[in-house]
């Protein structure tokens, strides 16, 4: 069954919201974000301090569309009022473990005593800050700071070993915002 479907979303002050055609360009106190917004059967657009997002004739996919571009459009003024941070934890019980950052590139040393260092690939627009064993991605993009600090979660990851017993590694602690 179609029917008419919206959402409104209010742009708080201090964040300037500018859309061309499908392109939307935010922009805060703490940075700015573009992202593209492709819609064939609904409409994007912006009227006095809110966006509406939402289709005349909804079906349950468009429902589904809406409601995804709705959380990406609040993720994107969320993180240029207050940037995403992700905090990891550097554990080892045995092999003491290093964590430096080169460039666009975080190299893990002496992990589980091995010789050759690993390699984490950290995203342009993301920011890593090492403090002792906490590792800090902070960015304005929560996607981008999601896969840095997963990119470093990964690169630990134990093969063909009892997890039980060998527990080194780099792990979640915090989740934008969110113990765990």
């Amino acid at each position: 069954m179609k029917k008419e479907l919206f959402q409104t979303i209010e742009i708080p002050k201090g964040v300037e919201v500018n859309l061309d055609g499908t392109l939307l360009h935010v922009k805060g106190p703490e940075g700015e974000i573009k992202r593209e917004f492709n819609f064939d059967n609904g409409v994007i657009e912006k009227k006095d301090n809110n966006i509406v997002v939402g289709s005349k004739k909804a079906t349950k996919r468009e429902k589904k569309i809406i409601n995804t571009f709705t959380a990406h459009i609040k993720n994107m003024i969320q993180g240029v009022q207050k940037k995403f941070e992700y905090q990891l934890k550097v554990c080892f019980s045995h092999f003491p473990m290093t964590v430096e950052i080169q460039e666009e590139k975080a190299v893990v040393k002496n992990f589980l005593g091995e010789k050759i260092p690993r390699k984490v690939r950290i995203p342009p627009g993301a920011e890593v800050n090492i403090d002792k064993g906490i590792i800090t991605v902070k960015s304005v993009n929560k996607e981008l700071a999601g896969q840095a600090a997963a990119n470093f979660e990964k690169a630990t990851k134990i093969r063909n070993k009892d997890r039980r017993v060998f527990q080194d590694g780099i792990f979640f602690i915090n989740k934008a915002g969110r113990e765990i």
